[in-house]
């Protein structure tokens, strides 16, 4: 451990796993060190059943009609990939896949008073859908259609709007969209977190619709993936591709301290041992006066023994509540996965609530979700902190990562990814440079 590296990771978050893969990858020489015995920080996957129970401090053990606690790999932050995204060509150029196998979410659901509806994203949905009257549908199937056709470089396809000034409200309006349609596009089609989208410039929210369809026409279920096993394999298969590119894993290491001199920092101290670098990446929870508490998210993980109502029996969905809704500020998610990904006990799901914390009672804002799902056989409630980096680390070079929010996709994490590659390399992030150089000389390229 008394050596110089190019780079110390802290943490085996997702965004520190992915970082140290490119990393190695780009042939630095990578600690990557974790307090904790094992993988995934603040976005492990929990497995037994039991484990999930002592994290929560319930008392006793999970009833016998859970099943066999081993059968479980509950997500604490379930976020699915979407299947044309940022997360899916990462581990797709990085070969991280192999490690891999995924199922795609059953469907996407959007909540309008009370009730739920299949989000409709492509024209023949639009048509079809209940969400709309005649006339709105046809309004819709026209945006759908501009948004399609939409090219940022070819003037024809922008009848007369202009992609880095006219507004996303404006855009709504030329095709007269009512309110119900524009809550659903903006945060179950472009997912949104909040309406402050719609005064900024409308090509963002044109490439987010545009993102959803692409990734919808993969598999055409839902535009969501999620892994067997949880997302724990994830942040496994970086750190694997690290080790194949010389990277160095420890678990389980207390660290006792950032050394910094000059203001710059020089290595990290564990178990007595100094190990020097030149670069520190981490998550908040490592360096706690290099960042602002910025809010909080509450989330409720639901064990049923049901799929939920109106969503056609799926064994998996995204359902996504607008905040208009339900007189919210920020929109509430909810995620559920079951025994079909091999997360749960044969005819066990499990739902996730998310969103964020905006009075005194968290609880009470997520109740709309809550009803949704019952009855609901057992509830585990965590409110966590989101934190934000107060130093971008041009001068101490240590980059800490955000904190994990309340979306259930991972584009926002791929954003802040690619923002700590620009901070610590100083070029823009390129996927191409992520591509393997080496054979895998584990698993299927040992065999040849």
């Amino acid at each position: 451990m008394n050596e110089e590296y190019d780079v110390i990771v802290l943490g085996t978050g997702l965004t520190e796993c992915i970082l140290s893969g490119i990393m190695s990858v780009k042939g630095k020489k990578v600690l990557h060190m974790d307090r904790n015995s094992y993988y995934g920080g603040e976005s492990a996957s929990i497995t037994p059943l039991e484990d999930l129970f002592k994290r929560f401090s319930l008392p006793g053990s999970p009833p016998e009609s859970m099943g066999k606690g081993r059968d479980w790999n509950v997500d604490l932050i379930p976020k699915s990939l979407m299947a044309n995204g940022q997360l899916v060509r990462m581990l797709l150029i990085t070969q991280v896949t192999r490690y891999l196998d995924f199922k795609v979410i059953e469907g996407s659901f959007v909540y309008k008073k009370g009730s739920i509806y299949k989000v409709p994203s492509t024209e023949t949905e639009a048509l079809a859908s209940s969400l709309m009257g005649l006339f709105e549908k046809r309004r819709f199937r026209k945006f759908l259609v501009f948004v399609a056709n939409f090219d940022e470089n070819d003037p024809k396809t922008m009848e007369g709007v202009d992609p880095k000034k006219t507004t996303m409200r404006d855009v709504y309006k030329k095709f007269d969209l009512g309110q119900d349609v524009i809550d659903f596009t903006g945060h179950a089609l472009a997912l949104y977190r909040t309406d402050d989208y719609l005064d900024q410039p409308c090509i963002e929210t044109i490439n987010r619709i545009k993102l959803y369809s692409e990734s919808l026409a993969r598999y055409g279920k839902s535009p969501y993936l999620y892994p067997l096993y949880g997302l724990g394999e994830l942040p496994q298969g970086f750190a694997r591709l690290s080790a194949i590119y010389g990277g160095t894993y420890m678990l389980n290491k207390p660290i006792e301290e950032i050394v910094i001199e000059n203001g710059k920092v020089v290595g990290v101290k564990s178990e007595g041992e100094i190990a020097r670098c030149k670069q520190l990446t981490c998550d908040p929870s490592y360096i706690k006066d290099r960042v602002n508490k910025v809010g909080q998210v509450i989330r409720v993980i639901c064990i049923l023994s049901h799929p939920i109502k109106n969503t056609s029996d799926a064994n998996s969905c995204q359902i996504i509540i607008p905040q208009n809704q339900v007189n919210r500020k920020h929109d509430i998610y909810v995620c559920m996965i079951s025994y079909a990904h091999n997360v749960a006990a044969q005819g066990k799901y499990i739902a996730i609530v998310s969103t964020t914390v905006e009075t005194n009672d968290p609880e009470k804002e997520i109740k709309p979700a809550l009803d949704l799902l019952e009855p609901v056989e057992q509830k585990f409630v965590s409110i966590s902190d989101l934190y934000s980096p107060t130093d971008v680390g041009s001068d101490s070079q240590i980059f800490i990562s955000r904190s994990y929010d309340a979306t259930t996709h991972f584009e926002t994490t791929c954003d802040d990814i690619k923002d700590i590659y620009k901070r610590m390399t100083g070029t823009e992030f390129d996927f191409a440079e992520m591509e393997r150089k080496k054979n895998d000389i584990f698993g299927d390229a040992a065999d040849q």
